[in-house]
């Protein structure tokens, strides 16, 4: 777990904070599901640079848990930042008018995590704010993310930290305790959670990251091996398209 928890959040404070005066941007904006990583996210953005430069957007669609409304409205009224909430549905309807795009839970899960990603974006660039990041070093590493979706962002303040150490920061805040103690879902269809979608627990995942990057990535056990395959397939998640200024 983390040691010394105070300095690494002061670090990521610090690292905020040069972001946002980096930019000259006037704050910025965090899409809020009601999970545990957008709360710390937000919780970080909120330590930074003051609560009332962090705008928290809800972006609900057809599937989305009423429950989780609630809970990223109590994170706000936590932390003390501004909620909007905007449907993605009337964009995602607009899809549903290309054959075969919103047959795949899969596409359209894709699909609805693009499309908020632009919202948050629009919203960003309409009021000069930088995009906050949700992103974990465990998602990260498995690539369990959309590109161009969750995934992108301006800062990234909680991606050096593994889902077991989020938690940790999470309780440090004081951040609701509904929101850190129910499963995580990333909320793309009824019922699905992280952990029934990675086949693995989160505490067995971050336990398995460490000792692969400590025995330079050879699998010695099953949960390993599961998690060596994701880091190796989603690769292509964590590094730059190839192009050819890369070859002169």
């Amino acid at each position: 777990m983390i040691e010394k928890i105070g300095c690494v959040m002061e670090s990521v404070d610090q690292m905020v904070r040069h972001a946002v005066w980096n930019a000259g941007a006037d704050g910025i904006v965090v899409g809020i599901s009601g999970g545990i990583d957008s709360a710390v996210a937000a919780g970080f953005a909120a330590r930074a640079v003051g609560p009332e430069r962090v705008l928290g957007i809800a972006l609900p669609g057809a599937v989305t848990d009423p429950a989780d409304l609630e809970d990223a409205g109590a994170v706000c009224r936590h932390l003390g930042i501004e909620l909007r909430t905007m449907s993605i549905d009337p964009v995602i309807e607009a899809y549903r008018h290309y054959p075969g795009l919103t047959e795949s839970k899969y596409v359209l899960g894709n699909l609805m995590a693009r499309t908020r990603m632009t919202l948050l974006y629009a919203v960003a660039n309409q009021e000069n704010r930088l995009v906050c990041g949700t992103s974990n070093r465990t998602e990260y590493l498995l690539g369990y993310s959309t590109k161009h979706g969750d995934a992108a962002a301006d800062i990234q303040p909680i991606l050096h930290l593994y889902k077991t150490e989020v938690f940790e920061v999470a309780r440090e805040m004081g951040l609701p305790e509904r929101v850190v103690e129910k499963p995580p879902s990333a909320g793309l269809w009824a019922g699905q959670t992280d952990e029934k979608d990675l086949g693995a627990t989160y505490a067995e995942i971050d336990a398995a990251l460490r000792t692969l990057a400590a025995k330079d990535w050879e699998a010695e056990t099953e949960v390993e091996a599961l998690v060596l395959t994701r880091v190796r397939a989603s690769a292509h998640k964590r590094v730059a398209p190839p192009n050819l200024l890369s070859t002169r």
